[in-house]
């Protein structure tokens, strides 16, 4: 019967308790869900996911340079928070029935 080994990794626990909800929701632990990466590397020979930079095309480039531009604009109606615009929306749906 072959041995088991214990691999330990120090994160922060925010950060573990966010991951935890993740894989409880998909019905298993974290410690599940490591086992199941590491068996995907062995499979994969490698990671079994994609690893790269993320460079934004164009699109989204200027997209973000236009949520910028929003941002900063002294016009543009701004909120508190997200229930405050919920709110109005809400009241904006009342008076179009």
């Amino acid at each position: 019967m072959s041995q088991t080994a214990l691999i330990q990794v120090s994160v922060d626990e925010d950060f573990k308790k966010e991951v935890d909800g993740i894989f409880e929701n998909l019905g298993f632990d974290t410690s599940t869900a490591i086992r199941i990466f590491l068996k995907q590397a062995v499979r994969w020979n490698g990671l079994p996911f994609e690893v790269r930079e993320f460079i934004p095309n164009a699109e989204t480039i200027a997209a973000m340079e236009e949520a910028d531009r929003i941002s900063r604009d002294p016009n543009v109606k701004s909120y508190a928070n997200f229930s405050e615009l919920l709110e109005e929306v809400r009241e904006e749906m009342k008076n179009e029935v």
